[in-house]
């Protein structure tokens, strides 16, 4: 049997896969192996798990795990003892302010947030508000001060004016305080009520009575009873013609001479006939300490006060002082005599005592400086 020969068949050119342009991949579309349908279930896929995951987020904020603490009340314990208890909770603390009481002790909680029974998770922090305790301060001194300045030294001291009232006085002038309460320097706390006592002024004109030839003690007396001021006391050698030690020879103004409440009366007073030299003063000065821009709680200012005079210097006073604290002294010194006012070593003012007459010195060094403002 003769095999039939195979059917003849056409060469036809292999079939290729169709070649893609620049331009078909790289800006028209993806490539044909990601297909457009699965782009958008990829997309949607990454925006649920981002949704479910926050929303977990603020399911936790808002409902505590299993893991939640209750808060307790931690006003009126130790810090000390709330950092133990916080830490044994596992939770965290911060103090956020401190404040002065009277009624807790210092390092005492106050206040507290969240508050006492609050839940929260473990680790969450825990805010506190601290007592400072009592600050303890020196009663400002407000004697011979105007209304406006104790008004500012109250508030500067944290203190509160309390009851005003008012006296004759012929020493302090109309509208200043004459007395105070508490006293001066007296321990204080912050908001301490202040009560004064305000100078309605004396009389309106004072006649000025002899005090020549009287002696120095009973010019005293007079001018307390009279309420004439005195000012510089001179005591002067004027030799076996001048009257006996301690009476007074002169003064300024003179007797029967009308004058203002607050107006120094001077005496000169004589030395005694065996004492000659240089002339010899005697004078009162109030000074009151500088009161710094920024005052801190409790701050002090060294004080120095200089005498000068023909014996030399010597330190009158030199100590620490409360700001605007009044020093009061009588000063004794001889012939031209200055005192220099010191604060924390810087001049803050000079005052002239007393002026020795030129012939007496002659060639002698004296001190030289013009007359200052009052300390």
């Amino acid at each position: 049997m003769e095999r039939e020969p195979p059917a003849e068949t056409l060469d036809e050119p292999p079939i290729r896969p169709p070649m893609l342009r620049p331009s078909d991949t790289g800006r028209r579309g993806l490539p044909p192996y990601i297909p457009r349908d699965w782009l958008f279930t990829l997309v949607f896929a990454c925006f649920v798990g981002v949704l479910v995951w926050f929303g977990h987020e603020i399911r936790d904020f808002l409902v505590p795990p299993a893991t939640s603490v209750t808060v307790p009340s931690f006003v009126g314990t130790s810090l000390i003892d709330a950092n133990e208890a916080i830490a044994h909770l596992g939770l965290t603390s911060q103090v956020v302010e401190h404040l002065t009481s009277d009624r807790y002790p210092a390092d005492t909680i106050i206040n507290q947030q969240p508050a006492p029974g609050a839940k929260v998770r473990q680790g969450r922090q825990i805010s506190f508000v601290v007592s400072s305790g009592i600050v303890a301060r020196s009663m400002p001194d407000l004697r011979y001060q105007s209304m406006r300045e104790v008004g500012l030294d109250l508030a500067r001291s944290h203190l509160q004016l309390g009851k005003i009232t008012y006296a004759r006085s012929e020493l302090v002038p109309d509208g200043h305080v004459v007395e105070q309460h508490p006293q001066p320097l007296a321990n204080i706390v912050e908001g301490e009520i202040v009560n004064v006592t305000v100078s309605r002024g004396g009389a309106a004109t004072l006649r000025v009575p002899n005090f020549i030839g009287m002696s120095i003690d009973d010019a005293r007396a007079l001018a307390v009873r009279d309420g004439i001021k005195l000012g510089q006391l001179v005591w002067t050698p004027l030799g076996f013609s001048g009257p006996a030690h301690g009476v007074v020879a002169r003064q300024r103004p003179d007797p029967d001479t009308t004058i203002a409440p607050f107006d120094p009366v001077s005496l000169q007073v004589s030395a005694g006939p065996y004492e000659s030299g240089y002339i010899i003063h005697q004078v009162h000065v109030l000074a009151s300490v500088p009161v710094p821009d920024q005052v801190r709680p409790g701050q002090q200012v060294h004080v120095r006060l200089v005498v000068r005079d023909e014996t030399g210097s010597y330190n009158l006073y030199d100590a620490y002082a409360q700001p605007g604290q009044k020093l009061d002294f009588t000063v004794t010194a001889l012939g031209t005599s200055l005192v220099d006012m010191y604060a924390d070593n810087v001049l803050v003012g000079e005052t002239r005592l007393g002026v020795e007459p030129g012939d007496v010195y002659r060639s002698r060094a004296t001190p030289t400086s013009s007359p200052g403002d009052g300390l």
